[in-house]
C-alpha cells in the first residue's frame, strides 16, 4: 500500500494540472447569490478591511489556500512554495492529506513548511476513517511534526467508493470526530473533500462540538472524477455515474453556518466574486486551491502571486459597491438569493 500512496499522489497531482477534473453539469450555486449594488457605499477603497480572525490568529484576507498535497517530492516543492505565498500575503494555508506520512514516515518532509511560514495559519489533515483507527496521541504527534496550528478531519467517502485501494467501511465516523473533539489540545475542522456537508451532518457535528467546518462543496474539483480517471471497469463506470454527486458549495455554507459553525468555504472558489458571496453567505473565510496550484505550474511563484493578488482585489472591489467596510459587515450585507440555491437553502 505503501507504494500505492506515493504513484496516487503522483496522479492527483497529474489530473489537478488540468480542467478534465471539474464537475461536468453541477455548478457551486455561488452565480444564485446576488449582491445589492450602493451607489453610495461612503467608503475609502484604500481603507477596505479585509483582515479577519480565524482560531485564534488574524489573516490579512479571508482566504485559505487550500489543502492539495503531500507524501511525493514534487508535493514538497508545491507545499513550500504555495506556504511561503501564505504566510507573506497573510492567508491561512492547508497541507494535504498526512495518510502517507503516517503510512511512510520517511516522506514527513514533505509536508514542512513552518520554517518557510513560521507565523501562517496551518491545517493539518487526515481522513475520519484514518483518526478511528489510530490512537489521538498518534493524531497529536503528526501535528506536532508538522506544527499545524488545528486538525482537518476529512470525509470523503464517494471518492473512496470509486478509488480502486479505497476504503469501504465508514462506520464510527460521528463518534471519531467526538473522541478527538473531547481528547486533542489542538481545534478539529470537519472536512469534506468536493461533496459538500448536509445539513444533517452539519447538524450532527454541531451537536457534538465539533465548531469548525470546511464545506469543500460540490462545483470545483471533483474528486470522485479524479478517482475515476485513475480507474478501470467497474470503478470507473460508478465514477462516471457519481461524478457530479454532492451539495454544492454555496448550499453546504448555509447548512454549516445555520448549525452555527464558524465556516470556511471551499469548492470552486475562483474569483474574488466568489469569496464575497461565500462571505455574505456567512463564511468567515474562503479557500482555493486547484486554480492556484494552475497558476503556479503556469507562471511560477509570481503566476501565483498575481492570480492571488487578483482575488484580493476583486474582493475588496465587490465590498466598496457593497458599502461593506469589513468582513464582518459583508456578513450582513443584503442579499438575493435566487433559483436552485433557493430550493436548497429553503
Amino acid at each position: 500500500m505503501s507504494a500505492d500512496i506515493g504513484q496516487r499522489k503522483a496522479d492527483h497531482l497529474d489530473l489537478c494540472a488540468t480542467d478534465d477534473v471539474a464537475f461536468r453539469g453541477r455548478t457551486t450555486l455561488l452565480e444564485c447569490v446576488r449582491l445589492v449594488h450602493q451607489s453610495l457605499p461612503e467608503a475609502d477603497f484604500d481603507s477596505i478591511d479585509t483582515r479577519v480572525r480565524l482560531l485564534g490568529k488574524e489573516l490579512r484576507a479571508p482566504l485559505l489556500i487550500a489543502a492539495m498535497t503531500g507524501g511525493h517530492e514534487r508535493a514538497a516543492e508545491i507545499n513550500q512554495a504555495l506556504a511561503s505565498i501564505a504566510s507573506e500575503r497573510g492567508y491561512a494555508f492547508g497541507l494535504g492529506s498526512q495518510r502517507a506520512m503516517q503510512k511512510r514516515p520517511e516522506t514527513s518532509w514533505t509536508y514542512q513548511v513552518r520554517e518557510l511560514a513560521p507565523d501562517v495559519l496551518l491545517f493539518g489533515n487526515v481522513g475520519v476513517v484514518q483518526a478511528r483507527a489510530l490512537p489521538t496521541e498518534v493524531l497529536a504527534q503528526m501535528l506536532a511534526e508538522v506544527d499545524a496550528d488545528a486538525l482537518c478531519v476529512h470525509m470523503n467517502p464517494a471518492m473512496e467508493l470509486v478509488q480502486r485501494e479505497g476504503d469501504r467501511d465508514f462506520r464510527a465516523g460521528l463518534e471519531t470526530f467526538q473522541r478527538l473533539w473531547s481528547e486533542l489540545e489542538a481545534p478539529v475542522i470537519a472536512k469534506e473533500t468536493g461533496n459538500g456537508i448536509s445539513r444533517e451532518v452539519a447538524t450532527k457535528l454541531r451537536a457534538i462540538g465539533i465548531r469548525y467546518a470546511d464545506t469543500s462543496g460540490a462545483g470545483g474539483t471533483s474528486w470522485v472524477g479524479v478517482e475515476t480517471l485513475r480507474a478501470e471497469g467497474e470503478g470507473q463506470a460508478l465514477g462516471e455515474a457519481l461524478w457530479d454527486w454532492g451539495i454544492p458549495t454555496a448550499a453546504s455554507i448555509r447548512y454549516c453556518v445555520d448549525a452555527g459553525m464558524t465556516t470556511i468555504a471551499t469548492g470552486g472558489i475562483r474569483t474574488g466574486m466568489d469569496v464575497a458571496r461565500a462571505i455574505a453567505l456567512g463564511a468567515s473565510c474562503a479557500g482555493l486551491a486547484r486554480n492556484v496550484y494552475q497558476a503556479l505550474l503556469e507562471g511560477g511563484l509570481d503566476g501565483a502571486r498575481s492570480f492571488l493578488w487578483q482575488v484580493e482585489r476583486e474582493l475588496r472591489s465587490v465590498m466598496l459597491l457593497c458599502g461593506a467596510k469589513t468582513i464582518e459587515e459583508l456578513q450582513q450585507a443584503p442579499r438575493i438569493v435566487t433559483g436552485e440555491l433557493r430550493d436548497w437553502i429553503a
